[in-house]
């Protein structure tokens, strides 16, 4: 059973939110890092590179597979995840703590868009 926080919100495409006034932290869920298994390298953006809800803002990269991070929110990236580029490998100990991008929410009625903890969850279902 994959890990899903609650007060956390999810996109269909296996990333998650987490929301701290008009900023959001951006990374994938643990079913999407368990989908993709041993991640090797994260593709992600510059600071100051604009995102747009639906389209894709970088790539996470896995010894099984490649899988584009599709922007769950419009905004701004403020601050990448520098850590990952060293050890990507973090996202398969802890997807949660270890964020890939810190964007400027453009616009929060995007919010609405999302799912919840509990739907999020019947969406992965198996």
């Amino acid at each position: 059973m994959s890990k899903i926080i609650e007060g956390l919100y999810y996109s269909k495409s296996h990333e998650y939110v987490k929301v701290e006034g008009e900023f959001a932290y951006i990374g994938i869920t643990d079913y999407a890092q368990h989908a993709l298994g041993n991640v090797v390298y994260v593709d992600m953006p510059d600071v100051e590179d604009e995102i747009e809800a639906g389209e894709d803002f970088g790539a996470v990269e896995s010894v099984k597979a490649a899988s584009d991070l599709i922007a769950p929110l419009s905004g701004v990236v403020v601050e990448v995840n520098e850590a990952l580029e060293d050890k990507p490998e973090l996202l398969n100990e802890d997807p949660y703590e270890n964020w890939i991008i810190k964007i400027e929410i453009s616009d929060t009625t995007e919010l609405d868009n999302l799912l919840d903890a509990e739907s999020y969850a019947e969406e992965i279902k198996e």
